[in-house]
């Protein structure tokens, strides 16, 4: 059923065996990777440590299964997955799911997209009926910006009558990254009323909006995207599309909005991703002395985590240095990320915000810096990774962040090349948005 259907349908049939069998440690371990795929990583952490405690029960392809997800979910040691991936590989040859597992975030998150396309390719030639090898082709695809080969591995799920929630979002989302609002508006409609599918679909779509100026349309999608995942009982999911939506308002410049929703956010779930998100919407607006909890809790509870090491915590400490008018220090602290800042960080498919900030983040501290030619640089970065950045806000802000740093580089018709693209790019935005009213004094100024 997960296969056909998505994961959300298989969780009440795993459970139910579980009921049966509280022993039965593969059935954890599937409960587990259910519950990370639906974007709950702290049920699935929950099941997965069962599952790892049990792990004597179970069959020696079982306990690399367990092991694998243990440290994927549970300690986020993405490289002892790794290495456990590929030792599964060698011992068992013509299992298809050692090699998804490193098609998929083990490979993307930390940016090794090619490696992520190989192994997809390996996981489809095994067994053409297993919907994530698909997805991880297609998401490493659209990565690398390779749109159409990104289409085409959708195309073949769907033949196969694989339509799962996350091939329906990267259909969304390729259309989106071409222009194509036919394909847009078919791929929203296929997502209409499917469990586990309707809430992310709802969510990209209000990330789409934000992401062209559109606001108040967004938070109306965002909260329906809220809702439904409530309604689901998926609490965590929830919370994420709140913390979402508050980096969101920060990016923006709407910082009461912003703190209010990172504030429902944590009222839901404290969940790794989740405190990552809040952490960084509040250091964007300001407030350092909650951003800086939230950052020690993550590296108090995750000390093996590879994104909480050098993705998480160091562009979250780089954020409040600026606060703290440091400059200098966020860049240094931002060096750890370099071998994993292209990497996309949404471990499971619920999150569609945090990929590239700590290249934003080090953009703005070379503003801070009045180095305007290294700001550039990093802001072109982000620019020239749309297919990681998607609809991220962080993409439409990079823009007006970019003409700021031509011009305090001096480079006036290049800084005014980048206001007026960005000017363009929100003509039908809502014209009350802070960081657009204070983009056309900016441009005004340099006339």
């Amino acid at each position: 059923m997960a296969f056909s259907n998505g994961s959300a349908a298989a969780v009440p049939l795993v459970k139910r065996a579980i009921e049966i069998d509280p022993k039965f440690a593969i059935a954890h371990a599937y409960l587990g990777r259910l519950y990370g795929d639906i974007g709950e990583s702290t049920l699935s952490s929950e099941s997965l440590s069962q599952a790892y405690e049990l792990r004597g029960r179970a069959s020696d392809r079982e306990r690399f299964f367990i092991a694998a997800n243990y440290d994927r979910q549970v300690t986020g040691n993405l490289e002892k997955a790794r290495e456990t991936c590929e030792l599964w590989a060698q011992a068992y040859p013509r299992d298809a799911f050692s090699h998804s597992f490193l098609s998929g975030a083990i490979s993307v998150a930390t940016g090794k997209y090619e490696t992520a396309i190989e192994e997809a390719h390996k996981t489809i030639q095994l067994d053409p009926d297993l919907p994530w090898g698909y997805f991880n082709l297609a998401a490493g695809d659209v990565s690398l910006g390779q749109l159409d080969e990104a289409g085409e591995a959708i195309r073949r799920a769907f033949e196969r009558k694989l339509e799962i929630p996350a091939l329906l979002l990267t259909q969304y989302e390729i259309a989106f990254l071409k222009g194509d609002r036919t394909g847009v508006e078919r791929a929203a409609a296929l997502a209409a009323g499917r469990t586990g599918a309707e809430d992310l679909m709802s969510d990209m779509e209000g990330s789409v909006l934000a992401y062209s100026g559109h606001l108040r349309e967004a938070r109306r999608m965002s909260q329906r995207a809220e809702d439904l995942a409530q309604q689901a009982g998926q609490r965590e999911r929830s919370a994420q599309y709140e913390a979402e939506a508050a980096v969101r308002e920060a990016l923006f410049g709407n910082r009461l909005q912003a703190c209010r929703r990172a504030a429902a956010a944590l009222g839901l779930s404290k969940g790794r991703d989740v405190e990552y998100v809040t952490a960084i919407a509040l250091a964007l607006c300001g407030d350092s002395s909650r951003s800086k909890a939230l950052a020690s809790d993550l590296e108090t509870r995750f000390p093996e985590d590879t994104l909480v090491r050098f993705n998480y915590v160091p562009t979250v400490r780089a954020l409040i240095a600026l606060n703290y008018g440091k400059p200098s220090n966020a860049i240094d602290l931002l060096e750890t990320a370099r071998p994993y800042e292209l990497g996309f960080v949404a471990r499971d498919n619920a999150a569609l915000v945090g990929s590239l900030y700590p290249v934003y983040v080090r953009g703005l501290a070379y503003l801070a810096e009045d180095e305007g030619a290294k700001a550039a640089g990093e802001f072109e970065k982000i620019l020239d990774h749309r297919g990681i950045v998607a609809a991220d806000p962080v993409g439409a802000v990079a823009r007006l962040q970019l003409g700021r740093a031509f011009a305090l580089s001096r480079d006036m018709n290049k800084a005014k090349t980048a206001y007026h693209d960005f000017l363009t790019f929100w003509s039908n935005a809502d014209p009350d948005i802070p960081i657009l009213q204070r983009a056309r004094v900016e441009y005004a100024a340099l006339q």
